[in-house]
């Protein structure tokens, strides 16, 4: 096969199929009972789901369980640059991308036995998970949901070993409903009857409490951040408390305040899940974690390069008005730390609230540039974000790339440089299709 020929096969079934999400369990259900139901000989489950976070919690899991000696799957989605990101196959030593030969040979053994039949690509590429992660032993699987959760199509998991439900806000409202509680109940959805969950902070009430009535009512054993477990920085360094007494713990090596509390479920839910969890793994799990496109320094390359001379510049898949405030929070924290003025360089899809988002940078950001999401047809103009993000009460103008965007601060800062003000912190931001092409065409893709 040649290089990359699962991505052959997967543009090919996204010709035939549609590329959206049409949420029903019945045609995953269907497909998996042709495969021979391989989503019920997986290893013990950990199942994640959440508005914003559950990709770090996955990452915080995964290096605690690979700290501990054990071999570990991981689901996540989507992609920043290749389809193989969505398959970590697990490894001694720690987990490897799935390879593509490999990877290639399971989409088309599922799409044969679709026989063509109506399905969307999200539920061929998850049935592909199921069958990779049956057929490769492991000591556990992270599974990652993709939208929502009652009908997303990892949602065929019938017993998983523990339950994670991440922060909630809004998000995907057209699918999940325009009110907190409402999205709640949807990401509640992937609850089991007897089986232990894990609630992670959460900043409405509302959400808390929907996610509690659930558990309860499916008789679940329960772990609820600020209740049965918590975490918090203190001198520097992060404590995480449970009912089995108290870790001092390094600062997670992913940047932000709510890496802290990420990090902490994810540390309950692996305990939840049946594993041990000591300090020493603790430790591990948050100097070791690793998460792309999520506040991740951008290395030199072809377009870093474009920036002006010592500017530092950060990528950040987050859309949402949570996410914004999270990832605002982080920079403000940077600021502090070392002074800088921000720049943002953003593109949306239509389906995000964009004023919203930009709302969390006002008073931070001395100007936004607002570009094309190239790789979505759902790309919002540049002429309409930026006026989104005007009206979030930021300085913003279009332009048509990133390069562009890079070049013009460089150009601009350079006319106008006074040899007093430091090199500008710029922040790549809004939408994880964005951060994907900005990581492929600087030559730095996920491993």
């Amino acid at each position: 096969m040649t290089l990359l020929s699962a991505e052959g096969e997967i543009e090919r079934l996204m010709a035939l199929h549609p590329k959206g999400f049409d949420l029903s369990l019945d045609r995953i259900t269907r497909l998996l009972d042709r495969l021979g139901n391989p989503h019920r000989r997986l290893p013990p489950v950990l199942h994640v789901a959440g508005t914003n976070g559950k990709g770090s919690a996955t990452a915080f899991a995964r290096a605690a369980l690979e700290a501990s000696g054990r071999i570990v799957h991981v689901h996540t989605s989507p992609h920043l640059v290749n389809w193989h990101e969505r398959y970590r196959l697990g490894a001694e030593g720690g987990g490897r991308l799935v390879q593509d030969a490999v990877l290639a040979e399971a989409v088309a053994r599922v799409a044969e036995a679709n026989r063509g039949e109506q399905i969307t690509v999200f539920e061929i590429l998850t049935a592909v998970m199921f069958v990779l992660f049956s057929e490769h032993p492991a000591d556990a699987a992270i599974v990652e949901v993709g939208l929502g959760g009652r009908y997303d199509a990892t949602n065929v998991i019938e017993q998983p070993a523990a339950t994670l439900i991440m922060p909630i806000s809004l998000d995907h409202e057209a699918y999940l409903g325009d009110r907190v509680e409402l999205i709640a109940a949807e990401k509640a959805g992937i609850i089991k009857r007897g089986c232990p969950v894990v609630i992670g902070q959460q900043e409405f009430d509302a959400a808390r409490e929907v996610l509690v009535d659930t558990a309860e009512r499916l008789g679940c054993p329960m772990a609820v951040y600020g209740e049965d477990f918590l975490a918090f920085e203190e001198n520097g360094r992060m404590a995480y408390q449970d009912d089995n007494g108290l870790f001092d713990l390094p600062l997670p090596k992913l940047t932000g305040r709510h890496q802290i509390a990420n990090a902490a479920a994810a540390l309950a839910a692996v305990k939840a899940a049946g594993f041990p969890v000591n300090l020493r793994t603790a430790e591990a799990a948050v100097e070791r974690v690793a998460w792309p496109g999520r506040l991740q320094r951008l290395a030199r390359g072809p377009l870093a390069d474009l920036a002006p001379a010592g500017a530092e510049i950060w990528i950040d898949g987050g859309h949402n008005p949570g996410a914004g405030e999270a990832i605002a929070e982080a920079l403000a924290t940077e600021e502090d730390r070392s002074p800088r003025p921000l720049f943002l360089i953003a593109g949306m899809i239509n389906t995000k609230d964009q004023t919203g988002f930009f709302r969390a940078f006002e008073g931070m950001a001395r100007h936004v540039y607002t570009v094309p999401v190239q790789m979505s047809e759902a790309s919002v103009p540049n002429d309409e974000l930026a006026a989104r993000a005007s009206a979030a009460g930021l300085s913003a103008e279009p332009v048509h790339s990133v390069a562009n965007a890079l070049k013009l601060l460089r150009d601009t800062l350079d006319r106008g440089r006074d040899g007093t003000e430091p090199p500008p912190r710029i922040l790549i931001c809004g939408s994880l299709y964005l951060i994907g092409a900005v990581l492929a065409e600087n030559g730095t893709p996920p491993r």
